[in-house]
């Protein structure tokens, strides 16, 4: 339902796009779909009965790896390192076997919605927890203990229904309250609503260092400066009720409440709808992974290739044996160049750029990402010409290498 993605993205071609292509219903799960989680050759999805299922195939078959409690509702999934975790009505849930069996880990009763996790700086994670009533928890500990983390909070601030993770920002959507911003780990909060026409926030995705917020009522909001202020981007959306938001490169999606998926190829500044195919369009949760973009539905889950949408393909399913970060190319460059890097296992990715005195001048990567080769495409058309660095830190490696800028 948030914006927990993946892309498990390999070396990338251009090609055109297929006339006849639409959405393809997967054989299961059953009921509304309401999240999505991915790591390596594994896919979660969690529906309205407070099932988790798991597919193998990438959504070809399905198998339920939780039953779930009746009454209940699996509203977001999360994978940190060999933990997955899932945040239902009953209260957080946590596998360590891929979903093969489960253990409550915590918040009982308390109506969990939404799930972060980060790195915390002392080589240990943090896991937030957002609940409809009571706040932000947060556990140290892989969920065996969690401590409300609220100052700041107050009212319908504490009706907590998305958070994200940008680089050192934690944000949290609330319905009735719009945004608020934490930059130490939940300790205390602010409100980061300026331009926000809507107080119901229920997703958030980031392209680039654009962070955007999908709302209740008023569609898509851009934000350039970490949430400082907000632009209203919804140009051709025409239900602006965002149930989901998810991101691609530079292709953005958005999930409806009502009028189906959306596209977007400019930062959001206008939006096309492409929903050939659907027979449901409340769509409750979108996810990139391997070479198709999937939506949970009203009707279970849903999959198109991305090639239909963007044409972007993947062209190698080789899991590497090592991380790698690759010299960026071309390289000198003018104004695009692209990173490669490759990573063996389920890794928190952070890419950034940094100038030649050492000051931070783009975040292009700062979440989990499935063992895969990826390319990220990295535009310095706001920078002078001269040398730059980009660092790669992926679980505990870390490599800096060195590119230059040429106008």
């Amino acid at each position: 339902m948030k914006n927990f993605y993946y892309l498990f993205a390999f070396s990338i071609v251009i090609f055109s796009s297929s006339l006849n292509a639409q959405w393809i219903r997967t054989n299961g799960p059953t009921g509304s779909v309401y999240s999505f989680a991915a790591s390596d050759t594994n896919l979660f999805a969690g529906n309205n009965n407070g099932k988790i299922f798991r597919s193998t195939d990438n959504g070809t078959s399905w198998a339920i790896v939780y039953n779930g409690v009746s009454g209940t509702r699996t509203d977001e999934l999360v994978i940190s390192d060999t933990n997955l975790f899932a945040a239902n009505d009953a209260g957080v849930l946590r596998s360590t076997n891929n979903g093969t069996s489960w253990t409550v880990a915590g918040l009982t009763n308390l109506g969990p919605q939404a799930l972060a996790i980060s790195p915390n700086g002392t080589g240990g994670t943090n896991i937030f927890a957002g609940t409809y009533q009571s706040g932000v928890f947060r556990s140290t500990d892989n969920g065996t203990s969690w401590t409300a983390i609220n100052t700041g909070l107050v009212g319908n601030a504490l009706k907590i229904t998305a958070l994200f993770i940008s680089d050192t920002n934690l944000f949290a959507g609330t319905w009735g309250d719009g945004v608020y911003r934490s930059t130490n780990n939940g300790t205390s909060w602010t409100v980061a609503s300026t331009g926000l026409t809507s107080n119901f926030v229920h997703a958030f995705t980031l392209s680039g260092t654009n962070l955007f917020a999908g709302t209740y009522g008023s569609s898509v909001f851009l934000s350039t400066d970490n949430g400082g202020s907000w632009i209203w981007e919804g140009t051709g959306l025409t239900n602006s009720n965002i149930r989901a938001l998810a991101c691609s490169d530079t292709n953005l999606f958005a999930g409806t409440d009502g009028g189906g998926i959306f596209h977007s190829t400019n930062n959001g500044t206008s939006w096309t709808a492409f929903n050939n195919g659907l027979t449901n369009f409340v769509v409750n949760a979108l996810l990139v992974f391997g070479t198709n973009l999937f939506a949970g539905t009203n009707e279970g889950v849903w999959r198109r290739p991305l090639l239909d949408i963007t044409g972007i393909e993947d062209q190698s399913n080789e899991i590497p044996s090592q991380f790698i970060l690759s010299q960026n190319y071309p390289n000198p460059f003018n104004p695009s160049t692209t990173i490669q890097f490759q990573i063996p296992n389920s890794s928190f990715v952070n890419l950034k750029i940094y100038d030649i005195l050492g000051n931070e001048v783009a975040a292009l990567l700062n979440e989990e990402k499935p063992a895969g080769i990826y390319e990220v495409e990295f535009n310095a058309s706001g920078l002078a010409s001269g040398i730059y660095f980009y660092k790669l830190q992926a679980g505990n490696f870390v490599e800096t290498k060195k590119m230059i800028l040429m106008k």
